[in-house]
């Protein structure tokens, strides 16, 4: 985030104004962090070990994904079900269709595959591959910390917002003095 902000700094003349600016700055970047990108082996560990537990559906994985992972990587249709043809043309995953849903499991192959992998799987370590800081809960709360501070902004009345900007600048003291702990 360094070198994002305006030099000028924000709302002058309007200290009120400058917290909201800066408040939606932050939110616009959490909105772009707190979803890393994970590499294509991310996808590929994560199916496998899902899949070594028991058959799923495509829709499944994803979701199980995102829970397990706090929320902070949810892959995409367009990463997952490309994942499980791949699988699929290797031999590692079968398919089965009922109501019109396929449910995807390991094969005696897969098994081994899944055994033999690394046994750390993605959504534990969850750090990407774009080289920033890892994902986890702090990005996300701030992510959310700062969507009801807009809405605050552009719902709440005055006295509504001064008492939330105020709620914020204790927030950021009390962060501060975490770090002054030894």
């Amino acid at each position: 985030m360094g070198g994002s902000f305006p030099a000028g700094g924000y709302g002058a003349g309007n200290p009120v104004e400058g917290v909201w600016q800066a408040f939606e700055q932050l939110r616009s970047t959490f909105e772009k962090r707190v979803a890393p990108r994970m590499g294509r082996g991310d996808v590929r560990a994560a199916v496998l070990a899902l899949l070594a537990e028991k058959p799923m559906h495509g829709y499944q994985i994803i979701r199980e994904i995102e829970e397990r992972s706090g929320g902070s990587w949810k892959p995409s249709a367009g990463s997952v079900y490309p994942t499980l043809q791949l699988l699929a043309d290797e031999g590692l995953v079968s398919t089965e269709e009922s109501n019109g849903r396929k449910t995807y499991s390991l094969t005696e192959a897969g098994r081994e595959e899944a055994a033999g992998a690394d046994t750390s799987v993605p959504w534990e370590t969850s750090s990407g591959t774009s080289g920033d800081a890892p994902f986890g809960p702090l990005p996300k709360a701030g992510f959310e910390l700062a969507q009801a501070a807009a809405q605050v902004r552009r719902t709440g009345t005055e006295e509504q917002i001064r008492e939330a900007a105020e709620v914020l600048d204790e927030a950021r003291r009390r962060l501060y003095s975490i770090l002054a702990q030894d």
